[in-house]
């Protein structure tokens, strides 16, 4: 294999499937069998989900509620996914822990770095809820932090499309992918590969992140394995 330890980026739109919002069975059970066969292969892997199949903290701009305020719902929606991903994977027999970056002891341990990693060498899966327990800093921000923290060896970021392209190939046909791309490219195209303070935690710390369809069965054992799949970012 050719990494030895993960951080997977996961969408929490990803988990609500082919519903308007909330929490699909179908898609939890997929992405928890994914992450067990890459686990069954002595991979070290740490998770971390977005909130916006529930709620956003960008969705209270302009409303009554205050933004700091809509950013602290929004990360506990991300830990009623890690709850659901945990609960998901124990069932069939992977074990895990739940980590936050907001403390709520009777749920998850708060995030100790050490302690992460020593549950990581154990052959736990970690997932990360809350974000990094502070406002204005998207899951994208979360997710790259927590990477360098544990020392993650790439950052995967799961998505509905199978890697970077010129343009949005969903709203355009002659849009082009890429199967590798420097840093400095994606800056300079102004591509949209992860926010800004996110991507830019990555490039400063030689951190790859690799972009692709974590829908396609089989695909996440693919990369980890060091197979062409999706786009690396480096």
């Amino acid at each position: 294999m050719k990494y030895k330890r993960i951080l997977l980026k996961l969408s929490g739109e990803s988990l609500q499937g082919e519903k308007s919002y909330g929490l699909d069975a179908k898609v939890l059970k997929q992405y928890a069998y994914e992450i067990k066969k890459v686990v069954e292969q002595g991979i070290q892997v740490a998770v971390v989900i977005g909130g916006g199949n529930i709620f956003r903290g960008a969705q209270t701009v302009g409303s009554s509620i205050d933004r700091v305020q809509g950013d602290y719902m929004g990360m506990l929606a991300t830990v009623i996914n890690a709850m659901a991903l945990q609960s998901t994977l124990e069932k069939i027999g992977v074990f895990t822990r739940l980590m936050s970056g907001i403390k709520m002891e009777q749920v998850c341990e708060p995030f100790i770095k050490r302690r992460a990693v020593r549950h990581l060498e154990k052959g736990r899966v970690v997932i990360f809820g809350a974000g990094i327990g502070s406002p204005y800093f998207t899951t994208d921000s979360a997710a790259s932090l927590r990477a360098i923290e544990i020392e993650a060896d790439v950052v995967l970021k799961g998505t509905r499309v199978d890697g970077v392209y010129t343009a949005d190939p969903e709203k355009f046909d002659d849009a082009e992918k890429f199967t590798n791309i420097s840093f400095q490219e994606v800056y300079e195209r102004g591509l949209n590969v992860m926010d800004m303070t996110a991507f830019t935690l990555c490039r400063e710390n030689n951190l790859p992140i690799i972009v692709f369809d974590m829908n396609s069965e089989g695909n996440l054992l693919r990369v980890v394995a060091g197979e062409e799949v999706g786009t690396l970012v480096h």
